[in-house]
């Protein structure tokens, strides 16, 4: 949960500018509808996300790990890149 201008400098940060689609969900409305908020109010941070990724092609999700623990096992570039590669074969 980041505003434009957190993604817009993820982008160019990551070099993933012009490559990848990043999408910003400052209020958390897209988090909270699909389940995927936290609370960390408690420590201060506000509502945000929880960790994961998501595959959507022409509109349909057609992947979405989400971690149940600590790390980016499931979230992660490598096990998504994984998908992709079996998506791009079908």
């Amino acid at each position: 949960v980041n505003d434009v201008h957190v993604m817009g400098a993820w982008a160019r940060f990551s070099g993933g500018e012009g490559k990848i689609l990043y999408l910003a969900d400052g209020n958390g409305d897209f988090v909270r509808s699909i389940g995927l908020d936290a609370d960390l109010s408690g420590g201060g941070m506000g509502l945000r996300s929880k960790r994961f990724s998501m595959i959507v092609d022409d509109g349909k999700v057609t992947a979405l790990n989400v971690e149940t623990k600590p790390g980016v096992d499931e979230s992660g570039a490598a096990h998504i890149l994984g998908q992709l590669s079996v998506l791009a074969t079908t």
